[in-house]
């Protein structure tokens, strides 16, 4: 993807949902020693995620942070133009989740709606996609939803998954105005890393039988099936350090700022030793750096805007702020943009609500 400039578009809203059930990653002890448990802690830096119960889906957590949006802010459901929902784990393989969010938040019917598989990439690219949606005349609201519950879909004795990935669900309000500037954005497809991250069955390429649900013993002494992720650390570490400093410069100068002018930096929690790597061979400043991941561990697509929300006393209106992001694939990017007038609301916990 070329670099792209947007003008008068930005974040005008954010909130975050998290299940209220709290894993410590300490209390592993039945899959792990007490050494090799520090040792992650050390290392990824997740001391603790959140994990949803078994009837609660991503739908419901972006569902009850939507609403936080319209109780909280001034958006209203009838401007609402476009929804587009993100998720790894969606409600049922038909019909796509954007459609039961349509009516569940009474959102007009003629909203255009969107799924959108883009694993941890998903924040960067679908932020992307309604930064383009509002460059058109006729559309002037957007609303993104992201969430995953990850925790259904790992194995709690993978070594790369296990004890990194958490749950969460985020909504972010997106329209026009002077105020905001322009926006910057740089995004990548290779896809040629698809065994990287990826789960390989359970879909239509590899349909589910007995088999793919039998859990399997690995090299690395993993114990998971084959409708669980499967990552290669290594592999993401590799491709996300020699990747995304470079495409940070690439932006930052397309944009004419400097490292130094950045005032945040909000990158995808993937683990602290990744994302402190990243950024210090960006040259980036390590006390600008917003952490959540010791708190939520990895939450793939959410775990940007989640950040936001948790360090929401740290960034300040008119803050430049710069964003990137890797996801399975890969897909990844980069976005500098300015926090102009942006309501990040705090942080809620999630609360039974009917289902659809």
């Amino acid at each position: 993807m070329a670099l792209v400039k947007f003008s008068n578009i930005g974040m005008r809203a954010i909130s975050a949902t998290v299940p209220g059930n709290i894993i410590k990653t300490r209390d592993l002890t039945q899959y792990y020693t007490e050494e090799a448990i520090e040792k992650f802690i050390s290392v990824t830096g997740v001391e603790e995620r959140r994990f949803a119960d078994n009837k609660t889906c991503s739908s419901d957590l972006c569902y009850q942070a939507a609403e936080q949006l319209f109780e909280e802010t001034v958006l209203r459901r009838e401007d609402v133009d476009v929804l587009i929902y993100v998720t790894e784990t969606p409600d049922y393989k038909i019909p796509g989740t954007s459609v039961l969010l349509q009516d569940r938040l009474q959102l007009k019917t003629d909203t255009l709606v969107y799924d959108l598989n883009m694993a941890c990439g998903g924040f960067i690219q679908s932020l992307f996609m309604a930064y383009t949606y509002l460059s058109t005349p006729f559309i002037n609201n957007v609303l993104v939803l992201i969430g995953d519950t990850l925790s259904k879909i790992i194995s709690l004795q993978d070594m790369g998954t296990g004890k990194l990935m958490g749950d969460a669900g985020t909504a972010i309000w997106v329209s026009k105005g002077e105020q905001f500037g322009n926006s910057f954005f740089s995004v990548h497809t290779d896809g040629s890393c698809l065994k990287s991250v990826y789960i390989p069955s359970g879909a239509y390429r590899n349909p589910t039988t007995i088999d793919t649900l039998r859990l399997r013993k690995y090299d690395d002494g993993s114990i998971r099936n084959e409708e669980q992720i499967a990552m290669i650390g290594e592999d993401v570490f590799g491709y996300a350090i020699s990747k995304l400093p470079k495409d940070i410069k690439r932006l930052l100068e397309f944009a004419n700022v400097s490292i130094e002018q950045v005032d945040k930096y909000a990158f995808h929690q993937a683990n602290h030793f990744m994302t402190a790597h990243i950024a210090k061979k960006a040259k980036a400043d390590m006390g600008k750096l917003l952490k959540s991941i010791h708190k939520y561990g990895n939450t793939a697509g959410t775990s940007i805007p989640l950040c936001m929300v948790e360090n929401r006393d740290k960034i300040n209106a008119g803050d430049l702020i710069l964003m990137n992001a890797i996801g399975a694939g890969f897909t990844y990017g980069t976005v500098l943009l300015n926090i102009a007038d942006c309501q990040i609301l705090n942080i809620k916990e999630y609360k039974t609500t009917s289902t659809v």
